[in-house]
């Protein structure tokens, strides 16, 4: 009851506002975030230092400030997701070069797109739905809510992406579909089985990678195409296509990730503020772990 209240008391009518006014409430929520109450600042400030240790005291001071400015624009985008029209997501969020995985439908090949949390990846989901020819499925992990984990699952679905439980994700690479499919992986977050990841340097650090998206891969020979998605301006993204590669079962283990690895850190480097610092994502050392 908890649950439909706030949403339907607090959350559409928040969600019906335009992008305007919910600009100046991100304001407001950067002041209290970064100024007031410092929300998860230890962890934001210490991930960004140890990731660009060249950076000087004051660098690092305005990326973390950019990021808690683009953290807040997240909250209050994602609020508008639930009401968001068709024609304002795809006026937000463009998308520039879909005939490369377009070539690959026509070539009759399902694919694996694989991203990261940078940028405003719930706006891409939303508008990414019928951008290519692929039928597009994004897995998710679902929310402890029922109520809004079904709200979260029909307002990403608005305009086409089909949302997958992760527990479920097998069964779509094992089932016949009519015509080429996209499943859309996102892997640069702390594993929930860290000892079984895979480990690599990331940011100049130890980190482990959930390791799905390349196992799916290998399993079923899908092409893997990167997705990027680049902020040009407050509330406007641009998302960018990249092939890793098209004959994944001919690459050695881990190379499917690290070539990911290295397409995300040179996305993250190109503007650090816009990747989602504030998860603990160095909870722990390889050592702690294996120890």
């Amino acid at each position: 009851m908890g649950s439909k209240v706030f949403y339907y008391l607090f959350v559409i009518p928040l969600s019906r506002m335009p992008y305007f006014i919910l600009y100046r409430v991100s304001d407001f929520v950067y002041f209290l975030m970064y100024y007031i109450i410092g929300y998860r600042k230890k962890v934001i400030v210490d991930n960004i230092s140890k990731s660009f240790p060249a950076k000087s005291s004051e660098e690092i001071t305005k990326i973390v400030k950019k990021f808690y400015s683009h953290f807040c624009d997240l909250i209050v985008e994602s609020i508008k997701n639930f009401t968001v029209s068709e024609k304002q997501i795809k006026k937000r969020v463009k998308f520039n070069n879909v005939d490369l995985p377009d070539a690959l439908f026509d070539k009759g090949k399902s694919i694996i797109t694989i991203g990261g949390h940078y940028g405003n990846w719930e706006m891409s989901a939303i508008a990414a739905g019928n951008a290519m020819k692929h039928k597009q499925y994004g897995i998710y992990k679902p929310l402890s809510s029922n109520f809004f984990d079904k709200k979260m699952k029909s307002s990403r679905g608005a305009y086409g992406m089909n949302m997958i439980p992760m527990k479920e994700a097998k069964s779509y690479f094992e089932m016949e579909h009519k015509k080429p499919i996209s499943i859309v992986f996102g892997s640069d977050q702390w594993p929930s089985k860290p000892e079984r990841a895979y480990w690599t340097t990331f940011l100049g650090r130890e980190t482990p990678f959930l390791f799905g998206a390349e196992k799916y891969a290998k399993d079923f020979d899908r092409p893997v195409v990167y997705c990027e998605i680049l902020k040009e301006k407050r509330g406007y993204f641009n998302v960018n296509y990249h092939l890793l590669t098209e004959k994944p079962s001919q690459l050695e283990y881990g190379e499917i990730i690290d070539l990911y690895i290295r397409k995300l850190e040179k996305t993250i480097e190109y503007e650090p503020a816009y990747w989602l610092w504030s998860h603990k994502r160095w909870k722990k050392t390889k050592e702690e772990i294996f120890k």
